[in-house]
């Protein structure tokens, strides 16, 4: 293989995970060539452990030996943005700063395999019409930390290993892109918090091909509360109609994370839970139909975590689809109202991918009168 490669890193707040991030870097089989973590605004540890990265190769494990020598890889880079600006603004200041020819894009909240760098440059070198290779959630989160968070991980693992191929609809949690697509296509909308993802593959699904493939794995540190899971589920979901009109007009299907069949079942049943109290023949029949069409991620569910998982895994994930629609059928609603803005594949308000922003804050320090952030994780 002969790509050089940067690993980007956005990173908000980010202490609980970095280190298990930054050392899953420094292990790949295939060493990166630069490593940026981008600091969006942080009022946590997270620009102090990525400093202690500055030497190359984890902290814990380094041997003596100068910088990107037997310390086990290059320096890790460190870009502060303030305030915070999101992950669009902090991908694309890593962007900006990057030097490979493939740009990795991994999530502070992630842990790569250690085959994972290998196998997607492997993809790109194979196809050269591929320019973005994507990978999956790992069954077993990061960090454990209870049922939520265990069926939460589970769920992302079994609808993209069933999605697994060449899609229309890239996720840049963990992707390896090659650096000719920035420069052909620009990069993420600043202005998007949630569905950057989606408005990008707008953009890059008629250039380039996208390859979801399970031989990118990343160990994911999921949400572990339910009610800030139903609470994501939401926000993410008031864009989703807007996302899929666009890439509905683009001639595209997007990868969605559940079946026409599950969203049928559940908003049937939501809708009948008002009449149960004359028929309740209609929510239980509404509720058995959603677990059928949900069989094998039950199954599946069972199969890892033991049968008396399953049902609670059910009800989960019959809230959170419940969540998906309510956030779905909002946001379609303030589509239909003059002067909301909506995902439609536009040019983003991107830096340029030549060179550092050149309003970017020094990488030595936050500024001393910066208030706290409140905001929401990258």
């Amino acid at each position: 293989m002969t790509f050089s490669v940067t690993v980007v890193v956005p990173a908000h707040n980010a202490a609980r995970t970095l280190s298990a991030c930054l050392d899953s870097v420094y292990a790949q089989t295939h060493r990166p060539h630069q490593v940026i973590v981008v600091d969006d605004g942080s009022t946590d540890a997270t620009a102090r452990i990525a400093e202690s990265y500055a030497a190359g190769g984890s902290p814990a494990r380094r041997a003596p030996g100068p910088a990107g020598g037997a310390a086990g890889g290059p320096p890790c880079e460190l870009i502060r943005q303030w305030p915070n600006r999101g992950v669009s603004a902090a991908r694309n200041a890593g962007i900006a700063a990057a030097t490979g020819e493939v740009i990795f894009f991994l999530d502070s909240d992630e842990a790569l395999t250690p085959d994972s760098v290998a196998n997607a440059l492997e993809i790109l070198e194979k196809d050269p019409e591929c320019g973005c290779v994507h990978g999956v959630i790992a069954p077993e989160p990061l960090f454990d930390d209870g049922p939520v968070e265990r069926y939460r991980v589970l769920h992302a693992h079994w609808w993209r290993v069933r999605g697994a191929g060449v899609v229309e609809t890239a996720f840049f949690a963990q992707a390896a892109v090659r650096r000719e697509v920035f420069e052909r296509i620009g990069g993420f909308d600043e202005s998007l918090r949630d569905s950057e993802d989606l408005e990008l593959s707008d953009r890059l699904a008629p250039h380039y091909r996208i390859v979801l493939t399970d031989r990118v794995v990343a160990h994911h540190d999921e949400v572990e509360r339910l009610g800030p899971l139903l609470a994501e589920t939401y926000r993410r979901a008031l864009l989703l109609v807007p996302a899929l009109a666009s890439a509905r007009r683009g001639g595209r299907r997007n990868l969605t994370a559940n079946s026409p069949a599950s969203v049928a079942t559940a908003a049937f049943t939501l809708a009948a839970l008002p009449l149960a109290g004359r028929w309740p023949v209609l929510p239980a029949a509404g509720l058995a139909a959603f677990c059928a069409a949900n069989a094998g991620l039950l199954r599946f569910a069972a199969r890892r975590h033991g049968p008396a998982f399953a049902p609670y895994a059910a009800g989960v994930h019959f809230l959170v689809v419940g969540s998906l629609l309510t956030g779905a059928g909002v946001g379609a609603l303030r589509m239909l109202l003059p002067g909301r803005a909506v995902v439609t594949g536009r040019q983003p308000t991107a830096p340029p991918v030549t060179g550092r922003q050149p309003t970017a804050p020094p990488v030595t320090g936050r500024p001393p009168t910066a208030p706290p952030l409140t905001g929401e994780r990258n």
